[in-house]
C-alpha cells in the first residue's frame, strides 16, 4: 500500500525546506514585499505548467498516442488531445485562483490590477532581483527538463495522464493560500500571511507523497479498465 506521506527525507528535501525558508526570512528581516513573493510563485507555477507542456510536446513526437483512462473504459487519444486538455484546465485554475488572490487580499488596489490583468502586464509589475529569480527558475527547469526526462528516455514510457497531473500539486497550495492566505493580506498581516505560505508549501512538497498518490491512481485506473 502506497502510503500519502514519505516515510524518509532525502537530502533534496533539506535543500527544498531551506528554499521554502527563503522567502520568509526575506519579508520577515529585509522587507520584502509579500504580495510580489506570491506573485512570483504564481508565476513559476505557469512556467512549470509550459515545462510540462514542452514535456507533453517530445512525448506526442516520439509516440503520437496514449491512452485516455475516463471511469473504467481506455481509449487512444492523440497527444495533442492531452496538451489541450492540460493547457485549458491547468490553465483555467491558475488563472481563476490567481485572480481571486489579487482581488480578495486587495493586492488589485496596491498594483492597480484587474481580476486578468496581471496576466496581460506581468512583466511591468517586476524588476530587478525578481526577473533574475524568474530567469532563475527558467534556467532550472529547462535544465530538470533535460537531466531527469530527456537524458534517461523517461519521455519513452511516461504515461501522459501521470506527465499531465504532475502540476498539479501546485494548484492544490495555491487553493489553500487563495482561501487562507488572501484574508490575512487584506488585514496588513503580510509576514503571518508568508509563514503560512511556507508551511503549506514545505508540507506538500518535502511531506506529502505526491508522486506516489499520482501513481496509486495510475495503478487503480489500469485495474478498473481491466489493465495490468
Amino acid at each position: 500500500m502506497i502510503s500519502s506521506f514519505k516515510n524518509k527525507l532525502k537530502r533534496s528535501d533539506l535543500f527544498l525546506i531551506a528554499a521554502n525558508l527563503l522567502p520568509v526570512i526575506g519579508v520577515w528581516y529585509f522587507n520584502w514585499n509579500p504580495a510580489e513573493v506570491f506573485m512570483v510563485y504564481a508565476l513559476e507555477t505557469i512556467i512549470i505548467g509550459f515545462f510540462t507542456l514542452i514535456k507533453m510536446g517530445i512525448v506526442t513526437l516520439v509516440r503520437k498516442t496514449d491512452i485516455w483512462y475516463n471511469k473504467g473504459s481506455t481509449q487512444l487519444v492523440s497527444g495533442l488531445f492531452f496538451m489541450l486538455f492540460f493547457m485549458v484546465h491547468y490553465g483555467m485554475f491558475v488563472a481563476i485562483q490567481t485572480g481571486m488572490f489579487i482581488t480578495i487580499s486587495g493586492i488589485g488596489k496596491e498594483f492597480h490590477l484587474g481580476f486578468f490583468e496581471f496576466f496581460l502586464h506581468w512583466p511591468s509589475y517586476f524588476k530587478g532581483d525578481l526577473l533574475y529569480m524568474l530567469l532563475g527558475f527558467f534556467i532550472s527547469y529547462g535544465f530538470n527538463l533535460y537531466w531527469n526526462f530527456i537524458r534517461p528516455g523517461i519521455y519513452r514510457n511516461v504515461p501522459m495522464m501521470l506527465l499531465m497531473f504532475q502540476p498539479y500539486e501546485r494548484i492544490f497550495v495555491q487553493q489553500f493560500i487563495v482561501i487562507l492566505g488572501s484574508m490575512f493580506l487584506t488585514f496588513g498581516a503580510g509576514k503571518i500571511f508568508i509563514l503560512i505560505f511556507a508551511a503549506v508549501k514545505i508540507f506538500v512538497e518535502v511531506f506529502l507523497n505526491f508522486e506516489g498518490i499520482l501513481n496509486k491512481s495510475m495503478q487503480d485506473m489500469r485495474k478498473e479498465s481491466g489493465q495490468q
